[in-house]
């Protein structure tokens, strides 16, 4: 990708418009994990971590509670990707991780974006509860049987957890590995070292 602008120009654009540390660090942890499916598939690596990296960066603006498809996250921030230069490819991904936005998913960056993005939530969720709150000591086998536990992290949606690793069309434990393995490689980043 000649065009894509850079991982600082990317990285200034989502403290422009983020200003919450967690957020930050949420958009670096789906970040790793779609970078590590990106090398496991031979994709772009930096147009995939650029999806990743701004895909919630006017959430913190535009929340859009009503689940408007045409206002609010993530429209608005396409409109602001597209004014910066960004490929349509990736606004497209960006687009499909919401649902509500009625953008089908069907490249791999799609699915791939939408599968990491509440289950890095919930990793890092899992990582915090542990005493030593480091990402290094959460277990694939823990994370499963912490997802049937419908009072932790409630936020994350169970269903988009599982429809993402469907979607993806691997076994949800191999997901929910090469996660952790992802965000382990930058657990001092995320504040989980």
């Amino acid at each position: 990708m000649a065009n894509l602008p850079s991982r600082e120009e990317a990285w200034k654009l989502l403290c422009e418009y983020t200003q919450s540390e967690n957020l930050r660090k949420h958009a670096l942890a789906v970040e790793g994990c779609v970078r590590a499916y990106a090398r496991k598939n031979g994709a772009d690596e930096e147009l995939w971590g650029r999806a990743a990296l701004l895909h919630d960066f006017d959430y913190e603006r535009w929340p859009n509670a009503e689940h408007h498809a045409g206002k609010e996250h993530p429209a608005q921030g396409s409109s602001i990707l597209r004014e910066h230069g960004y490929p349509e490819e990736m606004i497209h991904a960006i687009l499909a991780h919401a649902d509500y936005t009625g953008v089908k998913r069907e490249s791999a960056l799609d699915r791939t974006l939408f599968a990491c993005d509440e289950l890095a939530g919930f990793l890092t969720a899992c990582a915090l509860i542990k005493p030593s709150k480091k990402i290094a000591d959460v277990e694939a086998a823990s994370v499963k049987k912490k997802l049937k536990d419908k009072a932790f992290a409630r936020g994350v949606s169970r269903e988009d957890v599982h429809k993402g690793a469907e979607e993806l069309g691997i076994p949800l434990d191999e997901h929910i590995a090469t996660c952790i393995d992802a965000m382990r490689g930058i657990a001092n980043e995320l504040g989980l070292a």
